[in-house]
């Protein structure tokens, strides 16, 4: 909870209920604040005027089907039956309608107060709300402090103004709102500002998003590639409706160490080329890299790794190395390095023999001999077998251009061991890291030439990511 204090009954407190601290920011900005604590009481008034100004504008509108029905629409995932969207506001002037949306947006009188501390922050509550004020405040799945049968939850005015607020720190949909959260609190005035700005313009004209909301993990990363700052704190994906044909709310979480990583390789230089061909390892047919890698990020690290060696060993049953294998897979390894926490002594020895079986292959110089290591990828034992089989031919070999064993029994232990739990994924890195050093070594077998070619003309980006991969950001 923030230190402001508490007496003062016209700034937002921000709390521990993610919602609201969403709302709280949004609420700040509509009055021209960075955050809460900077939101001056006559502007907290007129970010209060701004929300009211906007619902009746959309309560007047009556109809959801109309051209501009958007938000009166948006607003039924909200505030289901309230003033502004209430079944019987068809039947009704403007003039009621006005008056019944002003007394909904107006602080009771002090007088007409419970005497109840606010659930969320402890100030003097200003009321009991539920269901049509509150998203999310009767759900069974994100509990809050209202017990069953109650006459709903106790709030304090600027508590209750920030879940008033809260659609403009969403993306607006129609349906299913989608927000970010965050305890890093720079992350949060930067992003719900951005937002703030975008869903104002589609508030204002009632109409929709033209991009919807598809593709909801994507915000995510989208908002990671444009903050400046390093990242303290994780980010929380909120997928939610307080419609009344059912609530629902889904979370996804993201750690810190993964989201900071996915900020610095979007937007280093250094990382620029690796993180577009990362993307191209997420792309299919049917949807840019960035969807792919954006939902990769919230179910698993390791899923990101492993389309990274997809990627890298696609063409290996062709006997070619793509020509971006080396940035990925540099990118690759500070993702085992910064995000999985790998053991680096681990991480060496794998390297060092990824480095030793590429430069065999590099000395064979053929293609179908890549081929065969490539055929042992989805079978350790066979692995196994062509490593020792290699090993001792390199040892008994007296012109061998590999020096000393090309593979030692301590990386024998990390990539076969049944007792070491991460010996599928000590394989993969194996399989990056000649990869990486074979084009490193300008491995070119010349009867594969012809297909080199064709590979290079397939690796291109498609238009959403290379825009993404641009500097330029996105609102």
């Amino acid at each position: 909870m923030s230190d402001v204090d508490h007496d003062d009954g016209k700034r937002p407190v921000l709390t521990a209920h993610p919602l609201q601290r969403v709302g709280a920011y949004a609420l700040a900005f509509l009055g021209g604040a960075r955050t809460p604590e900077h939101l001056a009481p006559s502007a907290f008034d007129d970010a209060v005027g701004i929300l009211t100004k906007d619902a009746l504008r959309a309560a007047l509108v009556r109809d959801t089907k109309h051209d501009q029905g958007f938000w009166l629409k948006a607003s039924m995932s909200f505030f289901p039956n309230s003033k502004m969207n209430h079944p019987s506001n068809a039947k009704k002037d403007d003039e009621e309608i006005r008056t019944a949306v002003r007394n909904w947006r107006t602080c009771p009188e002090p007088g007409a107060w419970p005497e109840a501390a606010c659930a969320l922050c402890g100030r003097a509550a200003v009321g009991f709300y539920g269901k049509k004020d509150v998203p999310l405040a009767e759900s069974d799945i994100y509990r809050n402090t209202t017990p069953r049968g109650h006459q709903g939850l106790a709030l304090c005015w600027p508590c209750l103004c920030c879940f008033y607020a809260l659609p403009y720190g969403c993306r607006l949909t129609g349906g299913p709102s989608i927000a970010l959260h965050s305890w890093d609190e720079r992350f949060m005035s930067r992003t719900v500002s951005r937002r703030v700005e975008r869903s104002r313009q589609f508030i204002a004209l009632g109409t929709a998003d033209p991009r919807g909301g598809s593709d909801r993990e994507t915000l995510a990363l989208r908002a990671l590639r444009d903050h400046d700052d390093r990242l303290t704190a994780g980010v929380e994906l909120l997928v939610f409706s307080n419609n009344n044909r059912g609530q629902t709310l889904e979370i996804q979480s993201m750690d810190q160490p993964l989201a900071e990583w996915l900020r610095l390789s979007a937007r280093l230089p250094a990382r620029r080329r690796g993180f577009r061909a990362l993307l191209r390892a997420h792309a299919r047919p049917d949807r840019p890299g960035i969807v792919g890698l954006a939902r990769n990020a919230f179910r698993s690290t390791e899923l990101i790794a492993g389309a990274c060696a997809r990627y890298l060993t696609g063409h290996l049953d062709r006997g070619v190395i793509r020509s971006d294998s080396a940035d990925l897979a540099e990118l690759c390894f500070s993702l085992v390095i910064e995000v999985m926490r790998m053991n680096q002594n681990e991480i060496d020895e794998i390297r060092t023999a990824g480095g030793q079986v590429a430069a065999w292959l590099t000395a064979e110089n053929s293609a179908g001999k890549l081929r065969e290591f490539n055929a042992t990828l989805k079978e350790p034992k066979r692995m196994r077998h062509w490593l020792m089989r290699r090993n001792l031919d390199a040892l008994l070999d007296s012109h061998s251009s590999v020096e000393g064993p090309l593979i030692t029994e301590e990386q024998f232990r990390l990539l076969f061991d049944p007792e070491v739990e991460q010996a599928w994924f000590h394989r993969q890195l194996l399989v990056v890291s000649v990869v990486q050093r074979l084009h490193e070594q300008g491995f070119r077998p010349a009867d594969r030439a012809e297909i080199a070619a064709e590979l290079a003309a397939e690796e291109q980006d498609q238009p959403e990511d290379l825009a993404f991969a641009s500097d330029e950001k996105e609102s």
